[in-house]
Order: C-alpha cells, then structure tokens, then sequence
C-alpha cells in the first residue's frame, strides 16, 4: 500500500469493485461474528475496522470504509485510514490552540512595537508557537509510522474480506 503523498497524516485511497454495494455491506457484517482479531461495525454504506481494546495503544489507526454503488454490478469504496477520534480530536484541538496563541503573541508584539515598547518576549513567545507546531506535527508523523503495520493489517483484512464475498 503506497501512499501518494508523504505529507498526509490520514491516508486515503479509493477504488472500484465490480460486485454491488450490499453484497460487500454484508459480506462485513458476517465477517463481524467471524472472527476476533478485528472489531467491524456498519452504519448504512460505512464501515469502521478496528482493532479490539486489548490490542490497541494510544497510536492504533482505524479504517473507515464508504462502499458506494455506482450502479448494479459496481461499487465504489473510499477508505481513509485515522487515529481513533479521540486522538485525532485532542490533535486538532491543540493545533487550534497553537495557531490562536500565534497570532494572540503576534499580535500583541506588533502592538508592542508599534507602542515603542519591548516585544523580545511576545516575539519569543510567537516563534515558540512554531516550535510547537513542528513538535505537533512530528509527534503525527510518528504516530503514523507507529502504526503502519497496523494499518497494513486492517487494509489486508479489508482486501481479503472483499475478495470472499465478491
């Protein structure tokens, strides 16, 4: 499984399945009573493969599957591969509060200098703001890489599951 772009944290892919959309849908809803080394729930045309609690750690990915019918004998099915959404959520959250500390600290050393007044700590405080950024960022891609065998895993079973019940 090669990803097109290194950059991207949530790997997706999508690709086309000559069998209709319910055979697939059911197909994992039987794989669910199955078998235990994956977890698979279904909500109408989405499917979510994760692994059960006592095999997971804080960087564990899930795949979620959109299995779409683009008309009677072929289906469609976007997956994209995530941290459980909690994690991701916590993620999100602090990037949201270092991009507002950046500008806050920006803003206020430009209205420092503006003023004629010291700014060293705002500017320092706006620079750190990047450094954490980065830190952010890396502690994703790490995360990522921690869980790329996992991920492999769960595209495995995916791909299997698809191959029994075409």
């Amino acid at each position: 499984m090669a990803l097109s772009n290194d950059i991207v944290l949530r790997p997706r892919f999508k690709f086309e399945v000559a069998t209709n959309n319910e055979s697939l849908l059911e197909g994992f809803d039987r794989t669910k009573s199955n078998q235990t080394a994956f977890i698979v729930s279904r909500i109408d045309d989405h499917v979510f493969i994760k692994f059960p609690k006592k095999d997971q750690h804080f960087w564990s990915p899930q795949l979620h599957l959109e299995i779409n019918s683009e008309s009677d004998d072929k289906s469609i099915i976007h997956g994209l591969f995530g941290p459980n959404p909690t994690v991701w959520t916590m993620f999100m959250f602090l990037h949201f509060i270092v991009a507002g500390l950046f500008f806050g600290f920006g803003i206020w050393a430009y209205t420092n200098a503006t003023l004629g007044n010291s700014y060293a700590i705002q500017l320092f405080l706006t620079l750190f703001m990047i450094i954490i950024w980065f830190v952010l960022y890396f502690a994703g891609r790490i995360g990522r890489s921690k869980g790329m065998p996992e991920m492999h895993k769960l595209h495995s079973f995916m791909k299997e599951t698809i191959r029994v019940y075409r």
